[in-house]
């Protein structure tokens, strides 16, 4: 997170020189104002809500740094853009790889098991500096939203910057040569880095409204903040201006912007996009004002505890979001409240501080200093080692993970394969109290690292339609005479094991429309861009007609709706979502089609119980992770449509108590996980409730399944 270190301290007095090298007070101040309020958002997100916004201050500060350097001492050759690069190599990755090696081993002892597989290919792209990518990956993967969160999410940021300090020192060393031979160096090299601003930020601003989620973590969008840094390096060295008007005005403004911002700037507004000025431009203001004087901010800035977080502030960033995430696994193990207190939080500041004092003072200084590195050579030749070490390290977890899976998954087929077997929902079958084979019903048989990943087939066969929903894909199981539609969203496509399991019995042909995220219905969703809610509604439009007129028998429909109507609040949505449902139920209807609604499943998250990393946690007291039909209880507009349409066409099936068995909803029946997440049921299980279903579709009445 930091850039270049500084090498020798201002005078207090202003020359009538600007300062164009030299330590600068205030940009220590606003390390540690950044530091700080990222800190403080990660333990208070209530309180702080915009403190997010201290890694743009942070982006801000190393373009600058950065453009500084490379301005007075352009690359002239491959040499001196590697001799840059080893710099930042001593600089950067002894400490965060330090880090990420500390934080894979502790994994493996505190964390559970489900959240290795994630936690490993996390720590080895974050060892690669891409993890950025990885996350703006896992970012719009709907199934991915509620996943533990990752002890290095706070990587992507420095694999931002990582990735500027590659390409930037060749960008500006080109625009050097080409400037030279114009004769027009500086103006060359101020156009070059102010297109790479504006080009940045209008794509920014665009992206982010198109895809707000993958935008925050993706370099593209952030490069103009780094840029911003750049140009007011540019203006400084460049146009050297006597005396900026008013800076110390400009200082506070810029540091009042900051400060507002982190109150100010919410989670759920689009961002970096056009937002993001406001952190980026206060930064740049306090930065371009350089002010001097009691008036100024830098007797402020300056203070020792403040210089003194500030000189440790990359190492207080590497520290402080491993421990929050780890630290609530630690305290499960020994028997303590998961939830961190406020004596927790400050055990974790002054942790973190500490950490980072040590970190700076004997590894990241040590290295930077070292005469052993001050050949480019070995330092390249000790980071290739290190990183493949920490790559190695997240390799090794993900390969552990997956043997674990795959090992459970031979195991579980088999005992699905035993027609005596009471696995999962087999347990609540009349037959299994004489049933010797399940005495032992409270023995788990699926490990949570696998119910992670036990999903139904859709996912890997690549069966959804995903924002913005104009890819309409349809996958067929089974070759039937009688041909049914499984329609819906993710909640829908949870049931697929299921059916997979009757269609020879019932002589079914499946063919999925499934949508992520989007609901089959009339009324438009307040989904994350205008195009996705376009998107949808006219992919629920088309599923209608592609379902009315495909020459099919019967539909099974479910759904959860995940996000409320256009303009709506939840409450809202409530009361008028069954409408736009009831239409599509009618529409098939007066088609003469069977209708089958299964009432969506009791939903954990709610509760906020995601059920296997629950289970890992809490393996000896289950009940930890379960809940009551009250508590995991969420609302259903299609089943609440369903029941104000009187035909003999049309079914509802109610699954409550095949997850809340004696009124209590249990994480784990028959010794089978019952969720994958907060919400999808584990194709294991559904697969195990297909007597259940069978008995319930046969109860419908309806010709299809009889």
């Amino acid at each position: 997170m930091q850039s270049t270190a500084p090498v020798a301290e201002n005078s207090p007095q202003r020359s009538s020189v600007p300062k164009t090298s030299g330590f600068r007070s205030d940009i220590q101040g606003l390390r540690a104002l950044a530091v700080g309020i990222v800190l403080l958002y990660h333990l208070w997100p209530d309180r702080f809500v915009g403190g997010f916004v201290g890694v743009d201050v942070f982006f801000v500060i190393s373009g600058f740094l950065i453009t500084s350097h490379l301005i007075k001492s352009p690359p002239q050759s491959w040499g001196d853009v590697a001799k840059f690069w080893a710099r930042r190599v001593r600089r950067l990755l002894p400490a965060s790889l330090l880090v990420l090696f500390l934080v894979g081993i502790a994994t493996f002892f505190v964390a559970p098991q489900s959240i290795w597989a994630d936690t490993g290919r996390q720590i080895l792209s974050a060892g690669l500096y891409v993890v950025n990518w990885d996350f703006a990956v896992s970012s719009v993967d709907y199934l991915a939203a509620d996943n533990a969160p990752s002890p290095v999410q706070h990587f992507w940021s420095l694999s931002v910057e990582e990735q500027f300090y590659f390409v930037w020192p060749m960008i500006i060393g080109l625009a050097f040569l080409v400037g030279t031979k114009l004769g027009r160096s500086k103006e060359f090299v101020g156009f070059t880095v102010l297109g790479i601003f504006l080009a940045s930020f209008v794509f920014s601003v665009w992206y982010t409204a198109n895809e707000p989620a993958m935008a925050y973590f993706i370099t593209p969008t952030r490069m103009w903040e780094l840029a911003t840094g750049g140009l007011v390096a540019v203006f400084v060295l460049y146009v050297r201006p006597e005396r900026i008007p008013f800076s110390s005005v400009l200082g506070w403004i810029g540091l009042a912007g900051i400060v507002a911002a982190t109150f100010l700037v919410r989670a759920d507004m689009p961002f970096p996009g056009y937002i993001a000025l406001v952190p980026v431009v206060s930064t740049a203001l306090v930065i371009l004002a350089d002010s001097r004087g009691r008036a100024s901010v830098l007797p402020l800035l300056s203070l020792r505890p403040v210089r003194f977080l500030g000189d440790i502030s990359y190492s207080v960033y590497l520290w402080h979001w491993p421990l929050i995430v780890l630290v609530p696994y630690l305290s499960a193990k020994l028997g303590r409240s998961e939830s961190l207190g406020v004596l927790d939080n400050i055990a974790i500041i002054l942790v973190s501080i500490i950490a980072a004092w040590a970190s700076t003072t004997w590894v990241e200084n040590r290295f930077r200093k070292s005469s052993f590195f001050s050949s480019s050579k070995k330092t390249f030749a000790f980071a290739a080692l290190a990183m493949a070490l920490v790559a190695a390290l997240g390799l090794s977890q993900m390969v552990i993970a997956n043997t674990i899976v795959e090992q459970n998954e031979d195991k579980l087929q088999a005992q699905l394969d035993d027609p005596d077997s009471c696995l999962g929902a087999g347990i609540l079958l009349p037959s299994a109290k004489d049933n010797p084979n399940c005495q032992d019903k409270d023995s788990l048989q699926m490990e949570p690292a696998a119910a992670k990943k036990d999903k139904s087939k859709a996912y890997a066969d690549g069966c959804w339609a995903s924002a913005p929903y104009a890819s309409k894909p349809e996958c067929t199981y089974g070759d039937g005479s009688k041909h049914v539609a499984l329609v819906g969203n993710s909640h829908a496509g949870h049931w697929l094991p299921t059916l997979e399991r009757l269609a020879d019995e019932h002589d079914l042909t499946i063919t999925t429309f499934l949508a992520s995220n989007c609901s089959i219905s009339t009324l438009p969703q307040d989904l994350s861009t205008p195009d996705e809610t376009k998107g949808c509604q006219e992919y629920a439009d088309w599923v209608s007609k592609r379902t009315t007129e495909g020459g099919f028998d019967a539909v099974i429909t479910s759904e959860r709706q995940s996000t409320p109507l256009e303009g709506m609040d939840w409450e809202e949505t409530e009361k008028k979502a069954p409408e736009g449902h009831r239409e599509i139920l009618q529409r098939w209807v007066d088609a003469d089609l069977d209708v089958v609604v299964i009432r969506d499943t009791p939903y954990p998250g709610g509760a906020g119980v995601t059920v296997p990393d629950c289970v890992a946690k809490h393996e000896d007291d289950l009940e930890e992770c379960s809940g009551t039909p009250e508590s995991w209880h969420w609302m259903d507009p299609l089943a609440a449509s369903a029941k104000t349409i009187d035909s003999k066409k049309m079914s509802v099936i109610y699954p409550q108590d095949w997850f809340c068995p004696e009124g209590r909803c249990e994480p784990v029946i028959g010794g089978v996980i019952t969720y994958f997440d907060t919400a999808h049921i584990t194709a294991t299980y559904a697969q195990t409730l297909a007597p259940q279903f069978d008995a319930s579709l046969r109860k419908t009445g309806l010709g299809t399944f009889n």
